[in-house]
C-alpha cells in the first residue's frame, strides 16, 4: 500500500500545479524530516518522476511516469474518495480476488487495486480475460453503497456509463455499450466490467467494481481466437495512451455518476446509459441459458433488465444474456 507521506506529497504536487514547494514546506505537511522528504523524492525518482530542484524555491515535478504505480495514479487526481486509497501489485492472480479480502478486511470505499498483469483474469460467467503485462488496465474498486440487494446490478451499468465517458475525454474515442456489462468500439470488445456482492441477509457490505480496459495492445497481442472480436484504444486510435490519466478519468467519472445514483436514483443513470447503449431500437438475439429471444431491444427498466419485444408484440425482459445484434 502506498506509505501516508508519500500520498500527502503527491498530494501536495498536484494541488501546487506549476509552482515550487519549498523541503521544509514538504517535511512540515508530511511531518517528517527534510532528509526523510529528500529520500522520498528519490524513491519517487526511481519511480520514473522527473523533478526540477531549484535552489531556495525547492521541488516541482515536470514529468510523471508512464507505469500505473500508486504514486502515478495519485499525481494529479482530482476525486475525494475513489482512488485515494490504491493497493499496487505487479501480478496478481487476479485484482477481484484480493479486493475481496480487503473489503472482508475493512478497506475505505473507494479503496483501488490495480496490477500490470493479471494471471486468471477473469468476466462474466467465469470467462477468462486476457490481461497482459504493461498494456491494460486491470482493477478492481471496492464500493459500499445503502442499498438494498436487489439494486446491486445497477451499479455494473453505473460503471460502464463512467468508463465510455472517460474514454472519449482521454481519447476522443466514440464508445459503445453492449448490455449488459461489454464497452465496445467499432463492434470489438476494449472493456469489460464485472461486479460481485458482499452482503448479510438483509444488507450489502460491498460492492467489488472490476474493470479491464484494454489500452495499449497491438491488434496482433490478443490470441488468436479473439483478434477479430477484441481492440484496444491504441488500436482504435493509432497512439498509446497514459494508462494513469485514463484511471483518474474513469474514477472521477465514476465518484460524479455514482454520487448522482445514491441521490437521485436510477433514472438519470438509465437515461444515459441508453444514449450510449449499441443494441436499442435494434433486432437482437438474446442467448440464454434457456434458450434464444429473438427482438427489438426496447430499453432498460429501473432495474436494469433489458426489455425486448417480440414479433408477436409480447416483450420479455432478460435478465442475462449474451446479445448478438441480428443483422
Amino acid at each position: 500500500m502506498q506509505s501516508e507521506i508519500r500520498k500527502r506529497l503527491i498530494e501536495a504536487f498536484t494541488n501546487a500545479g506549476d509552482e515550487y514547494l519549498s523541503g521544509q514546506f514538504l517535511a512540515e505537511i508530511a511531518g517528517c524530516s527534510r532528509t526523510a522528504i529528500w529520500k522520498h523524492i528519490e524513491e519517487l525518482r526511481k519511480e520514473g518522476f522527473v523533478f526540477e530542484a531549484v535552489k531556495k524555491k525547492g521541488y516541482k515535478i515536470i514529468q510523471a511516469p508512464e507505469n500505473v504505480t500508486a504514486d502515478e495514479i495519485s499525481f494529479g487526481l482530482k476525486t475525494d474518495f475513489i482512488g485515494r486509497a490504491i493497493h499496487y501489485e505487479e501480478e496478481v492472480d487476479s485484482t477481484q480476488k484480493i479486493a475481496h479480502r480487503l473489503a472482508t478486511e475493512g478497506a475505505v470505499e473507494g479503496t483501488v487495486i490495480v496490477a500490470e498483469e493479471q494471471l486468471s483474469g477473469r468476466g462474466r460467467l467465469d470467462r477468462k480475460w486476457h490481461s497482459p503485462k504493461y498494456s491494460g488496465i486491470w482493477m478492481s474498486i471496492i464500493l459500499r453503497p445503502n442499498l438494498p440487494m436487489q439494486k446491486a446490478p445497477q451499479l455494473t451499468l453505473v460503471t460502464a456509463v463512467a468508463v465510455v465517458q472517460a474514454i472519449e475525454e482521454v481519447t476522443g474515442l466514440l464508445p459503445q455499450i453492449k448490455w449488459p456489462n461489454d464497452i465496445l468500439i467499432s463492434g470489438k470488445k476494449v472493456t469489460g466490467i464485472l461486479t460481485e456482492m458482499q452482503a448479510d441477509a438483509d444488507r450489502i457490505n460491498a460492492i467489488i467494481v472490476g474493470i479491464g480496459i484494454n489500452v495499449n495492445q497491438k491488434q496482433d497481442d490478443f490470441p488468436e481466437e479473439i483478434q477479430q472480436i477484441a481492440t484496444s484504444l491504441a488500436a482504435e486510435s493509432g497512439q498509446n495512451m497514459s494508462r494513469a490519466r485514463l484511471m483518474q478519468a474513469v474514477f472521477a467519472r465514476l465518484e460524479r455518476l455514482y454520487q448522482t445514483y445514491l441521490k437521485e436514483g436510477f433514472f438519470p443513470i438509465k437515461l444515459l446509459w441508453e444514449s450510449y447503449a449499441l443494441s436499442i431500437g435494434k433486432e437482437i438475439i438474446a442467448r440464454t441459458v434457456t434458450g434464444d429471444i429473438y427482438g427489438k431491444a426496447l430499453g432498460i427498466t429501473e432495474d436494469g433488465v433489458l426489455n425486448i419485444q417480440q414479433a408477436n408484440g409480447e416483450i420479455v425482459q432478460v435478465y442475462s444474456a449474451d446479445i448478438f445484434i441480428n443483422e
